[in-house]
């Protein structure tokens, strides 16, 4: 259903670009999110778009990362930009298939892929 790509390693002060393939159509209305999982810790919200297209993000990442969609939301990207170590996770992305009043709850969303790694070094 949805299904990331872009993931990889990178240098610390360098970029990469995730995408998420939206395969189901009632995942393209409402939120649409990245969530981020470090070894040891819990899973975080990183950013996303209500169903207005606004973005949020978490404190650490803004100004660094971008999140968009392609109008149809088909694709969901993530630009990363001015990485750190501490970014690196796996990368999840999230669609919720209803209305939800927090995209940046875990709780909002019903849809998820199976994650690409990011490794900053």
């Amino acid at each position: 259903q949805l299904v990331e790509s872009g993931g990889g390693s990178a240098q610390a002060g360098g970029s990469l670009t995730l995408s998420c393939k939206n395969f189901r159509p009632v995942f393209n209305r409402f939120c649409m999110g990245w969530f981020r999982q470090a070894p040891g810790k819990e899973r975080e919200a990183v950013a996303a778009l209500d169903s207005n297209g606004k973005a949020t993000y978490m404190d650490s990442v803004k100004g660094r990362f971008a999140v968009a969609k392609d109008s149809a939301g088909t694709n969901l990207t993530l630009q990363m930009t001015d990485l750190k170590p501490e970014d690196t996770a796996m990368y999840t992305c999230a669609a919720s298939s209803w209305t939800r009043s927090n995209c940046l709850a875990e709780s909002s969303y019903n849809g998820w892929g199976h994650g690409t790694q990011v490794t900053v070094s």
